[in-house]
């Protein structure tokens, strides 16, 4: 076993090793760099292993790793072999290559750096991100699966996973992020995201603000790729929710009139939408629910074959750590990995809905290149006090200049460093009355929920 962990721990040290322009502070300078020839030269090299089955290819700014969660989760629930790539890992960094829904053993990954290690040295300046992803590509390939969800990294347009060509392309909600490689409007980001969308492939895109969406809808005429837009082509509306999870209604145009009849009716035991249950909480999840139904859906279209009860098990057993997640519920302790202004409204808005009335503490650490201002106006009229800290990461903002832009908005805040003092000063100020909310990056969240595991998540006060 120390043996393995050593090994593991070397394979780690060398991917590291390579150029990893998400560690470096001067990451806005980075977008020169990226292009798909690397990319597209090192899989050649690896015989291609991408094209050994069919691909899933998601892109957005947010929901992306839940709709690729959430079509994941049905394909394996199906019975397909269903490989699942996301980015960032929120603990280990073999989360980041699963197999219907079993992260890749510390063994298997290094048999497969020690497999791709010839290979760099044909190629100049690979990336860890890179090389991360061929050997997402690898894997799926040898464990002989018949689907991957594949979750872009950054952007769309030259992210390492776009040498694919997939049955479906998905781009979830679009908002601003990483504006200093993305582009400083809606139209640019989408452009970017829009890279994805393939000649003559099917995309379907979540609701969005109608500046991106009209940039989408162009990219697919221009590449005669069908469009399927949730809110248009597929309806949805949510139905009931508490702490252990939602259900939302889903149906087509075609049905309105059923479904106004429906609503309209005191007895609905002839016909009704199809009603999906699902655990994660927020209605932003019944829209990225929404986005994954109709990407399989579309999938159906093409020859892939989902009966009923799988979309039923795969909808409602799916795992996504870290998202609006209650690991305790008295006091609520609340995690989430809001990272920008959009994700910030959601969260307030789940707040709302989910603990209407009761005060919050604020855990707050984001990077550097975060809209820190923009979650503050959507986050602090909630939050009864700040507590900000900073993850080991290299591009995390200092705490101290949290504090100084939370009490420009009048909040009072305190800057405590590292996580573990902030979270046991959170839990200490908190007592009975007050829920504790652990938000801001992914790495904020990430050492938070592994902190915290000792709490019995499960438990129900």
């Amino acid at each position: 076993m120390v043996e393995i962990e050593q090994e593991y721990q070397a394979a780690l040290d060398f991917l590291y090793s390579f150029i990893d322009y998400s560690l470096k502070r001067n990451f806005r300078n980075a977008a020169e760099k990226f292009n798909l020839d690397r990319m597209r030269d090192f899989m050649h090299i690896l015989g291609d292993p991408q094209n050994d089955y069919r691909i899933f290819h998601v892109a957005g700014t947010k929901g992306k790793g839940s709709v690729s969660s959430f079509c994941a989760s049905v394909l394996s629930a199906q019975g397909y072999k269903t490989g699942l790539y996301t980015s960032p890992h929120m603990v280990e960094f073999a989360e980041r290559i699963q197999m219907n829904g079993e992260n890749i053993s510390k063994s298997e990954l290094v048999d497969l750096v020690q497999e791709i290690k010839p290979a760099t040295e044909k190629v100049k300046e690979i990336t860890t991100f890179e090389l991360t992803t061929a050997l997402a590509f690898l894997y799926f390939s040898k464990q002989n699966a018949d689907f991957a969800v594949f979750e872009v990294g950054l952007g769309g347009r030259l992210d390492a996973t776009n040498i694919v060509d997939p049955v479906v392309s998905v781009i979830t909600s679009i908002s601003y992020d990483h504006v200093q490689i993305l582009g400083s409007t809606l139209s640019e980001i989408a452009g970017e995201k829009g890279g994805i969308i393939k000649q003559q492939r099917p995309v379907v895109i979540s609701p969005q603000k109608e500046e991106a969406r009209l940039r989408l809808t162009q990219i697919a005429e221009e590449r005669e790729a069908p469009l399927i837009q949730v809110g248009r082509d597929y309806l949805y509306a949510a139905d009931s929710h508490n702490l252990d999870g939602q259900t939302f209604f889903i149906w087509t145009p075609e049905e309105q009139t059923l479904v106004d009849a429906f609503i309209e009716s005191e007895v609905q035991d002839i016909w009704s939408p199809l009603r999906i249950k699902i655990p994660l909480l927020g209605f932003h999840q019944v829209e990225n629910a929404a986005t994954a139904y109709a990407t399989l859906k579309t999938a159906e279209k093409f020859g892939v074959e989902i009966d009923p009860n799988a979309y039923r098990k795969g909808f409602a057993n799916v795992v996504w750590p870290g998202r609006m997640e209650v690991i305790r519920r008295k006091p609520p302790v609340i995690i989430d990995s809001a990272h920008n202004r959009n994700s910030a409204l959601r969260l307030r808005q789940a707040l709302d809905d989910y603990f209407p009335g009761i005060p919050v503490l604020m855990v707050f650490g984001v990077s550097e290149d975060k809209d820190v201002e923009g979650m503050y106006q959507e986050l602090l009229p909630r939050v009864r006090r700040v507590i900000t800290t900073q993850s080991v990461h290299p591009r995390a903002m200092d705490a101290e200049k949290l504090v100084d832009l939370a009490h420009r908005s009048g909040q009072s805040a305190e800057a405590v460093v590292p996580i573990e003092d902030a979270l046991q000063k959170a839990l200490d100020e908190a007592g009975e009355e007050c829920a504790i909310l652990i938000t801001g990056s992914v790495f904020v969240a990430a050492a938070a929920r592994e902190l915290l595991s000792g709490i019995d998540i499960h438990h129900k006060d």
